[in-house]
């Protein structure tokens, strides 16, 4: 009876103010950056590089964040997510802003690096709505961020093609995209962080009875480090925290403190979840990430090839399937209701439908299947994409969610890289190879999902058990 009147109490605390305004960040994020996407080939070619240049300098952002993204999700866990997202948005509109006055390939590439090595403002996002919200709210949280985040994907390429029509346009884009950052970064700063000191201390006090017998390993090793990420010591927090048992005081979280104790902190997650029982989850994350690029990736070539489509309809098609892709953020919260919140379960349908999609995209004899898979497509693989987020976050703590965020971004990087290559093997044989090849990737996940799942139930059954013993 007293937990269900906490769990109630807590829920009505939960700060909509600042999930709302983060929801806002999202959005400014992704606006400003699709500005920029398109033009950057254009850019590069106009600055004379060949295209063998041209493909190396478009990979240095791949490969720097594929090696930064675990360090910065690790690292907002140690210092905070105020003060990591702050740096992430400065850094990233200051590189922005030198992509503004990129005039040789040698300052492009100096441009990139630290938009490379710091463009996680959105990991950070998802990490700190983890913190705000219970695991319950979390699919449906995360479904919406995603959702005005895609939006501001979809609208951001309208803006920029309209500035590059002017003289100078894509030095106009990167200034505008740099000042949409700078107003991010004011906003965050502006943000209600008291909202979430009283959510975490409520959130703290609610589960303190629970946190010995329902965290795993991970997590119990990384609340040990940081209870509270923003800098405000637990009233209840026990004696081991403290300098004089070791441990460390609140002060020392500050963002002043030693880089020595936050490399050391960072290298410890990392190890940890490296260490973790989370392979399968990270796998599955790999090859449905590269499924779905082997599907988009030869995309508008094919429906040239196979259906004389021209360039124009084929701009529609893929406008129409992002539009639905957005709006099937907001069905993600109603989704995972209908499922009881087994996401396990849910991820296995959406990865067998996604599956099921890419072949009859393969297969099809004529445009209309191909706007229906779309259709399906697009609202299957943004489910998939929340469900596989919140079971890292289930098997391996949303105290530790920052770490784990970073380090499917770093997987799915991983995708980036491998997906052109197999891509253009595919299509020496087909131009339905690279689709082909997907629903064979598709079919692995498909597969491991049926031998892991049973497993992943068994843990959470005796973890919701394990309170009332």
């Amino acid at each position: 009876m007293n937990n269900s009147k906490c769990a109630i109490t807590h829920k009505r605390r939960r700060p909509k103010r600042i999930i709302r305004c983060i929801y806002v960040v999202g959005f400014m994020d992704l606006f400003g950056v699709s500005m920029i996407i398109p033009l950057l080939s254009h850019h590069v070619k106009f600055l004379g590089a060949s295209p063998t240049v041209a493909g190396i300098v478009g990979s240095t952002y791949g490969v720097l964040q594929l090696f930064s993204s675990t360090v910065v999700g690790s690292w907002s866990d140690v210092v905070g997510r105020r003060y990591s997202l702050l740096t992430c948005l400065l850094l990233s509109a200051f590189g922005y802003g030198l992509l503004g006055l990129s005039t040789s390939i040698a300052l492009f590439v100096l441009a990139r690096i630290p938009v490379g090595l710091f463009k996680h403002s959105l990991s950070i996002c998802r990490a700190l709505l983890s913190d705000l919200v219970s695991e319950k709210e979390r699919p449906l949280v995360m479904g919406h961020f995603n959702a005005a985040s895609s939006v501001g994907f979809i609208l951001g390429p309208v803006v920029g093609g309209y500035l590059t029509e002017h003289e100078g346009g894509f030095y106009l884009s990167s200034f505008v995209c740099a000042a949409i950052f700078f107003l991010n970064a004011g906003l965050v700063w502006m943000l209600p962080w008291s909202e979430t000191l009283n959510h975490r201390i409520d959130a703290n006090a609610n589960s303190k009875t629970k946190t010995s017998k329902t965290y795993d390993g991970l997590k119990n090793s990384v609340q040990q480090n940081c209870l509270d990420k923003n800098y405000i010591r637990h009233p209840d927090a026990p004696a081991v925290h403290s300098r004089a048992n070791g441990g460390w005081g609140w002060r020392d979280m500050s963002i002043f403190q030693s880089a020595w104790r936050q490399l050391t902190s960072v290298w410890m997650r990392i190890c940890m979840v490296a260490s973790s029982d989370m392979w399968d989850v990270f796998l599955v994350r790999l090859l449905m990430a590269v499924s779905i690029m082997l599907y988009y990736s030869n995309f508008s070539l094919a429906m040239e090839e196979r259906f004389q489509l021209k360039p124009k309809m084929t701009g529609y098609l893929i406008s129409y399937s992002s539009m639905l892709g957005a709006l099937a953020g907001c069905l993600v919260g109603p989704v995972t209701h209908l499922y009881g919140n087994n996401m396990s379960a849910l991820l296995l349908h959406s990865t067998a439908l996604t599956c099921t999609l890419i072949f009859l995209y393969a297969t099809a004899p004529n445009v209309w299947q191909v706007l229906l898979t779309s259709t399906f497509f697009a609202i299957s693989t943004t489910i998939g994409r929340t469900c596989i987020t919140d079971l890292e976050l289930q098997r391996g703590g949303a105290q530790a969610s920052g770490t784990l965020i970073g380090a499917g971004q770093s997987v799915t990087a991983v995708g980036r890289i491998l997906a052109p290559l197999l891509s253009g093997l595919a299509q020496e044989f087909s131009p339905c190879g690279p689709p082909s090849l997907g629903v064979v990737l598709g079919l692995l996940a498909v597969g491991l999902l049926f031998m892991r799942t049973p497993k992943w139930d068994s843990k959470t059954k005796v973890k919701d058990k394990s309170p009332k013993q």
